[in-house]
């Protein structure tokens, strides 16, 4: 193993998930689920969302078998349903149960866009300032959780299974489980970053978070940086041996595994995408229906309205650009692709109303009859849009103020089968790990600094363009969504099989 903490080693393996863990059953636990049901006038229709985890995710289960434990979000889930909370998924060949937890709207409201979203988000993206910690978000973030963690004890008996929790919203649910089964295997990946101790402190629940987390046996982060946040945390708090080289916790009797997992993207599905006829048609459709340009070029931005994106610090320097190069005006044309996210928080309704106004305010000073510098997309686009979108564009613009990966650096990358363009890079991203070499690198809130890296992207020789793409195109191919969990299983499975030998020593 390197020094780095936590690290994990790349191996050629194609270990199937199928069978992964054996005799035990894997659970797989998300917020999110990865079919819903809602009613259409006297119809029900099944939803699959695209993208994301839950689409990566599903093919695994299809294969492995296991339930599926998540929140209830359809309006027709119960309809479906068995008495419960059940329905055999994917819906034309089932192979796996979806267990589905139904919650109130005032759960929803406190546990999701309260406690998850009003105090993890951003503590755990250093905005502290934007915290509620408020006492009720709390208490249904603790209720909810013991929820979840009572779905799963009805579902299976956790001592036989490998109970696999994904992200922020279950920091407390692997405790309850392991109250009832104390010898559970629970794992769980966190998916967005980890902050450091003293931003982590600004929280008053600091150490029931990390107690609960750590009734885990491996947690799983992007970063070696998060890893190492999270080891400085849990050695600052608990009675605990942390052991930093290693990347392993001794607390309450047992040992935990602390590892760095890249989360990656199915490159292949995205370049087949990006080379379809489906591809082609959309982007003619595009064409027809927004004001993208003939020739010229086109830079993009792909991003749900948050305000750790820094969409609004990337607008700001296309302005600059647009002032200080006036070469470009009528020239290049930027898309901002946005989609609706936690409209119900007030800090994203004030996103969405800061970048509308923002784009009217550029419109309005550049455009010209016959050119219109920022073209705004919030209609929904299918993935082969989305594929059509990123290969036509010349450059595209990630300008995260924090984020724990960042999937469109390396959606866009995957997507590059023509004339390879440019990725402008914030270095805040945890993409920035993996692509920074090659990418061009920018601060986000360096306006002139961010506008002058735009003017290169656009001036770089086709020569340096194809270098830079080809090997970044490289990295996100060997690091994609199968290897990510090839290498957690992987690692789960060497965890297991440590804890059976001393089982039976």
């Amino acid at each position: 193993m390197d020094n780095s903490v936590g690290a994990t080693s790349e191996s050629n393996d194609s270990t199937s998930t199928a069978g992964a863990f054996e005799n035990r059953e894997l659970i797989l636990v998300s917020n999110r689920e990865p079919y819903v049901h809602e009613r259409d006038d006297e119809e029900i229709r099944v939803v699959k969302p695209e993208g994301g985890l839950t689409s990566a995710l599903d093919p695994m289960m299809a294969s492995t078998g296991g339930t599926w434990v998540a929140w209830a979000s359809g309006d027709a889930d119960d309809e479906v349903s068995d008495e419960n909370g059940c329905v055999r998924v994917p819906p034309d060949s089932p192979s796996y149960e979806l267990k589905r937890v139904f919650l109130t709207d005032e759960q929803v409201t406190n546990y999701y866009y309260g406690y998850s979203n009003k105090v993890l988000w951003p503590l755990c993206h250093s905005d502290t300032a934007k915290m509620e910690p408020k006492a009720q978000f709390w208490r249904h973030y603790r209720e909810t959780n013991r929820q979840f963690a009572e779905a799963i004890r009805e579902q299976t008996n956790p001592s036989n299974a490998v109970i696999w929790f994904q992200d922020y919203h279950f920091a407390l649910a692997p405790r309850y489980v392991r109250e009832a089964s104390p010898d559970a295997f629970c794992m769980q990946f966190w998916h967005i970053p980890w902050p450091s101790w003293d931003v982590f402190q600004s929280c008053p629940q600091y150490d029931e978070l990390l107690d609960g987390l750590l009734a885990n046996d491996l947690l799983g982060f992007h970063l070696d940086q998060y890893c190492r946040n999270f080891l400085d945390c849990v050695s600052r708090t608990l009675d605990a041996e942390v052991d930093r080289e290693n990347g392993r916790i001794r607390y309450d009797g047992r040992t935990i595994r602390v590892a760095a997992f890249p989360l990656g993207i199915d490159a292949a599905e995205r370049n087949a995408l990006a080379q379809s006829t489906e591809a082609d048609e959309q982007w003619e459709s595009l064409r027809e229906s927004y004001p993208l340009p003939e020739d010229g070029r086109i830079a993009v931005g792909v991003d749900r309205l948050d305000y750790t994106k820094g969409i609004e610090q990337r607008l700001a320097a296309l302005e600059h650009l647009w002032e200080w190069y006036p070469e470009h005006r009528e020239q290049l044309t930027y898309v901002q692709k946005a989609s609706e996210s936690r409209s119900r928080i007030e800090e994203y309704q004030q996103v969405q109303t800061n970048v509308k106004k923002k784009i009217e305010q550029i419109n309005d000073r550049f455009e010209t009859e016959n050119w219109q510098p920022v073209v705004y997309v919030d209609d929904y686009l299918p993935l082969s849009a989305l594929a059509a979108l990123y290969r036509e564009a010349d450059v595209c613009l990630v300008s995260s103020l924090r984020d724990g990966m960042n999937l469109v650096a390396k959606e866009y990358v995957a997507s590059q089968v023509d004339e390879p363009g440019v990725l402008v890079l914030s270095e805040l991203v945890g993409a920035h790990e993996e692509l920074g070499e090659s990418a061009l690198t920018v601060h986000p809130n360096d306006t002139e600094s961010f506008a002058a890296t735009i003017q290169q992207a656009l001036a770089m020789e086709p020569s340096e363009r194809s270098t830079r793409m080809e090997t970044m195109r490289q990295q996100v191919e060997s690091n994609d969504i199968d290897a990510w969990k090839r290498n957690v299983l992987r690692q789960a499975n060497k965890i297991l099989e440590q804890k059976d030998e001393a089982a039976t020593a």
